[in-house]
């Protein structure tokens, strides 16, 4: 096997920082209000991860995309920025919470009128999508072991040559390892890996950004 990587020193991550597109103060603001939350602000995004999402949504020249998981907002300011004019971005999460922070700061960055927001169970809402494929771009960041429901959802609704994006596939490391029974997450990750990698609806490739992020293009 030959292996041919680089390992991210903290040093190499700041360069890394440099030489992407930069976090703007409408960013900067809503990862400072994020991290005010605690340790539960490590549910957000990193910074590389939110500009590979404009660049993604802008290469695709995406006119609907889909968001399962919210959070407060970022990734969601992230994809409706790479929209094609007139696109619309769908988010979907359960807490009025976190989202009241999303849309304050949705405003702030000037993308809210592009979001339809739905507070809910997510398969729920992607069950009331209509059955054919108009979506352009989805991104599944949220309950690890529901993930393999979301994307058999959004695999039909999805256009060919659109494409998934499933965050935390990685899982710090843990998914190449054994997992403990009573590890929900993590086994769920393996499984969801392993499904995908021989699932012949699609081609998909796994990035080591951020926490581990998968793509899958629809054949």
């Amino acid at each position: 096997m030959h292996a041919k990587f680089t390992a991210l020193t903290p040093d190499l991550y700041e360069y890394l920082l440099a030489h992407n597109p930069p976090q703007d103060d409408a960013l900067h603001a809503l990862a400072e209000e994020t991290a005010t939350l605690g340790p539960i602000s490590m549910m957000q995004i990193a910074v590389e991860q939110g500009a590979f999402l404009t660049f993604l949504a802008g290469l695709l020249d995406a006119k609907f995309a889909v968001e399962i998981g919210t959070f407060t907002g970022y990734s969601a300011i992230s994809i409706a920025r790479g929209l094609a004019p007139g696109g619309r971005l769908l988010c979907c999460d359960v807490s009025e919470e976190w989202t009241g922070i999303a849309r304050k700061h949705w405003q702030r960055a000037g993308v809210a009128d592009k979001i339809d927001l739905r507070i809910g169970p997510a398969i729920e809402t992607l069950k009331t999508l209509p059955a054919t494929p108009t979506i352009d771009l989805a991104f599944i960041d949220a309950d690890k072991p529901a993930y393999r429901q979301y994307y058999e959802e959004l695999l039909p609704r999805l256009r060919q040559n659109g494409l998934i994006l499933l965050d935390n596939t990685l899982w710090s490391g843990r998914v190449a390892g054994e997992a403990d029974p009573s590890d929900a997450n993590t086994t769920a990750l393996q499984e969801l890996n392993d499904f995908i990698a021989g699932d012949d609806r699609v081609e998909s490739y796994i990035l080591p950004v951020g926490d581990g992020v998968t793509l899958v293009r629809k054949r």
